[in-house]
């Protein structure tokens, strides 16, 4: 539903030249729909600039001549009772991310439900705020916090105080609200009403959070949502930054492509790859999440990563060149070099303790904290003090949401060690690693880095330790089917993340499966792309062990990856961003179609939706091991991933791990199991490093 006075389209011509008057073109926008707010351009360092005082052409129609204008007359107003043109909505008007490519162009209004509905068009660069505005009308004695608080949260409250602004990507008007006002369907009724009643252009409702959305439903009212406008974005930053290096536009990036990719390289893929070796930036069709396996590597390289709409377009003139890519919150931009550059040195990753190579015996999850900590890697430490703590009913009550972590145990590094360290191991490495060009040759390292990979996995395993595997897991386990996961010494560090690098072996259920899984982990240290990454990083081989986790599988309905804080903006305190899809969490991680991404306010206690799920199928436990693939209806596919609910409980949860776990901002692998429940699949520092 609209609401308008007027039937008048905005003429093109007009926008452009009132656009040009604002500022000049810039080649992208911001990653996020935000309703403009004082308090986000504050946080930003940005001030809000009068649309008026926009520098102008002579064909503007707000400066076409030196004479008093009524636009100008209106500037001096405290308010405008209606808006009726062009003109006048640019005299009280201002504007949000001026150095973007999007402007918003908005004035602020508060309805007076105790005087006849009465409408204020308030001049936004005389209020800041809409209690300024109250306070210096004195349309209220006292304005106290608990008093305004009320003006957002309650039903019956007196006033209603939103925002009219202009989405230059949709060339659409909207009217929307801080996305914590607890809005009714009447009070979104009245505000389109009056709007409608006394604004020159159609008006559409903008949803600012899941609830907002839920009201409109009710009141039989299409909304504009964020998920929308983000869709439209044509520049998502996934990783700001700036690089040199040479441009390459890549349409299909399979084994034989990426092995002739560069560390200097700048790529500009069709799609998002399953893994990346180090490269200088990396641009994508097809946009992702932020927290992609893919995604989370280019932030430990400190690298640019963004999405572009119709990059292979926008780029194509500098394929093959040298260039500068500056990658930022609001704005990308290419520029051609002379010449090719050196890349800059990496300091040697610095491992933190000493590994354990003298415990042998394999540790339960619960005990790794206390008895494991230096003998199964950090992914395991980390899993095992959150299990502790949930015993402990310090994640909540005991009969909350949160489910325990899997059941299971660690293969300790020492297992890993006397294995690669056996003759026949050496043998091997030391055969492949010194093939002809290996050292000048990523076609050549892939190639001899998989046949030693098969090597590995084919030597036979001490059989009394593979039968003290066994028992554990029939003991502890039950002979469940297990994930059987990897957890090296070199992941989480402070400046390599290792995400993604190694192999996780999902739903192993019979003693083969689950020995030869087992020997799959520990030969992924050489999986070409972990090599490619140690070997940037300045990470020696022979620092480096692996530890195996083998929990209990989980068929989760939902999964996800949340981070502790706003990914797009560290400035944003008290806020959990959620990525979510069905099935297991494989596809989440793997970022080849975009998830449902939903961001929890701790303030306000709002959810935003910023995307739909993409995905049409979803994985799930195959019955005869391994993973299958599976459909999904047309009708699912159209519903949300996560209630608003579910994302609250995430979100909780979340806090109270990055508490328990030193303060420090997580990044969290989740599930939902069968029975509704979270569970915690691992958890890691989010950490990001200055761009070298």
């Amino acid at each position: 539903m609209r609401y308008r006075r007027r039937r008048m389209a905005v003429p093109a011509a007009f926008l452009l030249v009132m656009m040009a008057c604002l500022l000049n073109a810039l080649p992208a926008a911001a990653q996020l729909a935000e309703k403009p707010s004082i308090y986000t351009a504050k946080r930003l360092g940005e001030r809000m600039a009068p649309a008026i005082d926009a520098p102008a052409s002579a064909s503007s129609p707000a400066r076409a001549t030196n004479r008093p204008s009524p636009a100008s007359k209106a500037s001096e107003a405290s308010h405008l009772d209606t808006v009726a043109s062009m003109a006048q909505f640019l005299s009280i008007a201002r504007v949000y991310n001026a150095r973007s490519a999007e402007p918003i162009v908005h004035t602020i209004f508060v309805i007076d439900r105790a005087h006849g509905n009465r409408l204020y068009f308030i001049n936004a660069n005389r209020y800041a705020l809409h209690e300024d505005f109250l306070r210096g009308q004195f349309l209220v004695p006292h304005l106290d916090e608990r008093t305004l608080k009320g003006y957002y949260q309650r039903a019956d409250r007196r006033f209603l105080f939103g925002t009219i602004g202009l989405q230059p990507q949709l060339n659409r008007w909207t009217f929307e609200f801080w996305e914590g006002d607890q809005l009714n369907e009447a009070l979104i009724r009245l505000a389109g009403q009056r709007l409608g009643e006394s604004f020159f252009q159609p008006l559409h409702f903008k949803a600012n959070s899941t609830q907002h959305e839920t009201a409109a439903q009710a009141a039989g009212i299409e909304s504009l949502t964020e998920a929308q406008l983000i869709g439209d974005r044509r520049f998502m930053p996934l990783n700001t930054g700036r690089a040199k290096g040479r441009l390459r536009l890549i349409a299909s990036l399979d084994d034989d492509t990426q092995d002739d990719i560069e560390p200097t390289d700048i790529v500009v893929l069709k799609e998002v790859p399953l893994s990346l070796s180090p490269v200088a930036g990396v641009v994508t069709e097809r946009p992702s999440t932020v927290l992609s396996h893919v995604n989370l590597l280019v932030k430990g390289w400190g690298v640019p990563n963004a999405y572009i709409k119709d990059a292979f377009q926008e780029l194509k003139a500098y394929d093959g060149q040298w260039v500068e890519l500056n990658v930022t919150a609001m704005r990308y931009d290419v520029t051609r070099l002379p010449g090719p550059v050196t890349p800059p040195t990496r300091p040697p990753t610095i491992f933190t303790g000493k590994p354990d190579l003298l415990r042998q015996q394999v540790v339960r999850v619960t005990d790794i904290a206390s008895h494991g900590r230096k003998a199964c890697g950090s992914k395991a430490v980390n899993l095992s003090r959150i299990e502790v703590a949930r015993r402990k009913g310090d994640l909540g009550r005991q009969n909350s949401s949160v489910a325990p972590v899997p059941d299971g145990f660690c293969i300790p590094y020492a297992h890993y060690a006397e294995f690669i360290r056996s003759p026949q191991a050496q043998a091997s490495i030391q055969r492949w690693l010194a093939s002809p060009g290996f050292g000048r040759s990523r076609t050549i390292r892939r190639k001899a880095l998989a046949q030693l990979r098969a090597e590995l996995a084919a030597l036979p395993l001490d059989s009394a330790r593979s039968m003290s595997w066994l028992q554990q897991w029939r003991t502890q386990l039950s002979g469940k089917s297990v994930f059987v996961r990897s957890s090296s010494n070199s992941e989480d560090l402070a400046n390599f993340s290792g995400a993604g690098l190694y192999t996780t072996v999902p739903n192993a259920k019979t003693d083969e499966a689950l020995l030869n899984a087992v020997k799959t982990v520990w030969a992924s240290v050489y999986n070409a792309e972990a090599y490619e990454a140690r070997r940037a990083a300045r990470v020696s081989d022979d620092h480096v062990f692996m530890a195996v986790l083998v929990q209990e599988a989980i068929d989760s309905v939902v999964s996800g990856v949340m981070v502790t804080r706003d990914p797009f903006d560290p400035r944003h305190a008290n806020a959990t961003y959620v990525s979510a899809k069905r099935g297991l969490g494989i596809k989440v991680v793997e970022g080849q179609r975009i998830a449902e991404q939903s961001m929890h306010d701790g303030w306000s206690g709002a959810v935003r939706r910023l995307s739909r799920s993409g995905e049409v199928s979803e994985l799930k436990l195959d019955r005869a091991g391994g993973v299958v693939d599976v459909p999904l209806a047309a009708a699912v596919v159209e519903n949300e991933v996560l209630s608003s609910v579910s994302v609250k409980q995430l979100a909780a949860l979340g806090q109270r791990l990055k508490r328990l776990l030193g303060h420090i901002d997580q990044d969290i692998e989740w599930a939902i199991d069968p029975g509704g429940r979270i569970v915690v699949l691992q958890s890691r520092p989010y950490v990001e490093r200055k761009v070298l």
